[in-house]
């Protein structure tokens, strides 16, 4: 009877060695452990989403935070005046040339305040509509407040201001204690008052000008 020899079964590929001493396999195999490690580090470093809050109004897209979100002043109340407390000690809001800007001198008139900064790109690209809507309705008594925060100085925002021909009331927020009176946490933030100074809309982000026409026109009306 003859005998069978059982024959050798040639390495697969991926037994083969193909740089050095490692195999296919060793490779695969390596490849596999960075890959899970990767995964890790991206879940361990990716910050967890915090909860929407349904109290809290909804933010626009492009609404920069610069602080933690806050409820805000709510509508139909009094608009408080342009001060706040800095080391125990009351400051009030200024414009470019240090003079007061006081919220009691606009009464009267509607007020539509704007938080905004220069370095702000949302705020940038709002600014034509602030100076095209202001100019559509200064001679009807409409009074805008620009108030800038987190500005390293008042000549910056007056090179910004001459750049751009604006014409309206700009504040100088040097410590965002106003920001902080009007429990503001993003940029732009606005307000627009009624001639009573109380509180008839919020809006978090920029507006278009027919948004803005839309919220200014009951307003200049009575």
């Amino acid at each position: 009877m003859s005998e069978i020899v059982p024959t050798e079964t040639p390495p697969g590929r991926l037994s083969r060695p193909l740089i050095g001493p490692f195999s296919g396999r060793h490779l695969l195999a390596l490849l596999g452990t960075v890959f899970v490690v990767g995964l890790l580090l991206v879940l361990v470093t990716t910050p967890i989403a915090r909860p929407v809050d349904p109290t809290l109004p909804e933010p626009g897209s492009d609404f920069v935070p610069v602080g933690e979100p806050t409820e805000g002043l709510q509508v139909g109340s009094l608009a408080p005046e342009f001060t706040g407390v800095v080391n125990g000690q009351l400051v009030t809001l200024t414009d470019l040339d240090g003079q007061p800007i006081r919220l009691s001198d606009l009464r009267g008139r509607p007020v539509w305040i704007n938080f905004w900064a220069s370095w702000c790109a949302p705020c940038q690209e709002e600014t034509p509509v602030l100076r095209k809507v202001y100019g559509n309705h200064e001679e009807q008594g409409l009074a805008l407040v620009a108030i800038s925060v987190q500005e390293s100085s008042p000549e910056d925002i007056r090179r910004y201001a001459e750049t751009y021909d604006l014409d309206f009331t700009i504040g100088f927020d040097a410590t965002s204690a106003i920001f902080r009176t009007y429990q503001a946490y993003g940029l732009p933030t606005q307000l627009f008052l009624d001639r009573d100074g109380v509180i008839r809309t919020v809006v978090r982000g920029p507006l278009s000008e027919i948004e803005a026409e839309r919220i200014l026109a009951p307003l200049l009306a009575g």
